[in-house]
């Protein structure tokens, strides 16, 4: 089994090179799925939010209330390492599992794991991976993307994109670039680019 690690900067195409890639065969595991699964209702994940953050992020239902989390942590830098702490672990040991059940139903599987958190929490996780691959579109394209297709006001995006790791941090752990500053079709000839490469 190989298990690529596919990263990059929110709203920069990730995406659609992981659906890409799973047409070509590859297993995907995504990270945000898995982030979702860490805090949802009943789990630990979501009880330790919640005593850190307080009941005002948790939703009637009783269920995360992401928008209010988001407005938190992506204001208050101490406050995102908080949550990071409680979710990364637990995002890593089902990931470690997902990884498992891939290779136990194909050893030869090729797995993606869809991260787009790579550059800012590789210091707390084994990193295991056989190749990374950061999908890369430059910050001010991201933001406008964010704004004009996500209907983000404008300086929600720069707080978002800001509040990841720099495109120069992302790019010092590729061993492969997915261009994705094109069209489209150009993300998705570049991502066929690559596969073709960590495949041969």
């Amino acid at each position: 089994m190989h298990i690529i690690g596919l990263t990059g900067g929110i709203a920069a195409g990730k995406s659609t090179v992981s659906r890409r890639w799973a047409e070509h065969g590859a297993v995907v595991v995504d990270a945000d799925r898995l982030a979702r699964d860490a805090v949802a209702p009943g789990s630990p994940g979501l009880a330790q939010v919640a005593d850190r953050f307080g009941p005002s992020v948790i939703a009637a239902d009783g269920s995360l209330d992401r928008p209010a989390l988001g407005s938190i942590v992506f204001a208050d830098p101490a406050a995102r390492k908080d949550l990071e702490a409680i979710t990364h672990p637990e995002v890593w040991r089902l990931a470690q599992q997902a990884f498992d059940a891939a290779e136990a139903a194909d050893p030869d599987a090729v797995v993606v794991y869809d991260v787009p958190l790579l550059a800012e929490a590789r210091g707390s996780r084994p990193l295991r991976f056989d190749a990374v691959v950061v999908v890369d579109a430059p910050a001010a394209q991201r933001i406008g993307r964010l704004v004009e297709h996500r209907g983000m006001p404008r300086d929600e995006a720069e707080r978002r994109v800001a509040a990841q790791a720099s495109d120069a941090d992302r790019l010092a752990l590729a061993d492969h670039v997915v261009d994705a500053t094109g069209t489209l079709e150009q993300t998705i000839r570049s991502a066929d680019e690559v596969w073709a490469r960590i495949t041969a």
